[in-house]
């Protein structure tokens, strides 16, 4: 049977994983990138991370960070119970989405708030406060200037405008919109010093935590744009600045694993059709991308990793059997894992970024 999981690393994680093995004590960061429903795919390998590799007391935190469904993703993972957050969050996002055949942003918005509860439980605000061993950031892009309208023609002006000055530089999307991070880590983020945008950090509270999460999910013009208590703005989809979040991961010399759906990086939502920007290394030094192979999604139904086209291209009773498909599927990326981990044979593995 081919392979279920592509490992690809920079120099630097190559080198101590071929050194000391793939050890969680090693692992500083954990990101989470937006993508939608291609989350379901992670399901399984998730579930193995959160649910035994990361299970051990730690010498140091580990920083989880995501945008839009990443976030979400993260979110579950600081849970007490983080196995349980996942299955519940993955249950209700394959069962529980249903739309009129047109949905306003209103309607989607009210259903991305249910889904988010479910995540959360009744307990899970508490748990993701109090965990100080994970530490969540949750990403968000304040609108500016148009994008912080609330009139569609107006806000779909400044997503065409972002997208213009996207194809000259990933910088000019400044101009409409403004980096949050949310985080529950104080003055031990490892992202303090990030200055590719103008970047504003705000500690994770009980009255921001949810609206934060619903924001970093809140794609323009499908969703609302959020007020999050103790900022002035509007606030969208984390993704549409850090898509897959290229962006430096601190100044530390332990691991970022990155599991993906791809293995590769498109640093920014206007990025995804251009086939030229892709992240580059300097970033992943210390990454360990673990991604689906080829031949495993191939083997998916449709042949693909679920995606928020199939809303739009295949019925409800297509959809939903066919993402529990692929969650089912998802396990065997855990197991492979773990085997791979057992015999010691995650290196030999590795393809080099």
């Amino acid at each position: 049977m081919a392979p279920a999981l592509t490992l690809r690393a920079g120099p630097d994680a190559l080198r101590i994983i071929r050194e000391r093995g793939l050890r969680a004590q090693d692992v500083d960061v954990v990101p989470g990138a937006s993508g939608g429903a291609k989350w379901l795919v992670l399901a399984g390998l998730d579930r193995f991370l959160f649910g035994e590799f990361f299970s051990g007391e730690r010498a140091r935190p580990l920083h989880l960070i995501g945008s839009s469904i990443g976030a979400w993703r993260m979110a579950a993972a600081a849970q007490r119970d983080p196995v349980a957050a996942l299955d519940r969050a993955h249950h209700a996002y394959v069962h529980d989405q249903h739309y009129s055949p047109k949905p306003t942003p209103r309607e989607v918005t009210e259903v991305g708030l249910q889904l988010l509860d479910v995540l959360l439980g009744a307990t899970g605000v508490e748990e993701i406060l109090a965990n100080r061993e994970k530490h969540v950031h949750v990403i968000t892009a304040e609108g500016r200037g148009l994008a912080a309208s609330d009139r569609r023609i107006l806000l779909a002006a400044s997503m065409a405008v972002a997208a213009a000055g996207n194809l000259l530089s990933r910088r000019t999307l400044s101009l409409q919109l403004r980096r949050f991070i949310f985080h529950t880590a104080g003055d031990t983020t490892p992202f303090a010093d990030l200055d590719d945008f103008d970047t504003t950090h705000v500690p994770l509270s009980r009255e921001n935590i949810r609206p934060a999460l619903l924001a970093s999910a809140s794609i323009p013009l499908v969703l609302e744009g959020v007020a999050i208590p103790g900022t002035n703005g509007v606030h969208w989809d984390g993704g549409v600045l850090d898509y897959h979040l290229d962006m430096s991961f601190g100044a530390g010399e332990g691991l970022v694993l990155y599991p993906h759906f791809y293995p590769h990086i498109v640093p920014g939502w206007f990025d995804k059709s251009l086939s030229w920007r892709r992240a580059r290394v300097d970033n992943f030094r210390r990454a360990l991308i673990i991604a689906p192979s080829e031949d495993f999604v191939a083997a998916l139904p449709g042949g693909k990793i679920p995606d928020r086209r199939d809303f739009y291209t295949m019925p409800e009773a297509e959809r939903i059997p066919r993402w529990q498909q692929a969650v089912d599927a998802s396990e065997r990326l855990g197991d492979e894992l773990r085997e791979l981990l057992a015999t010691g044979r995650v290196a030999e593995r590795i393809r080099p970024w």
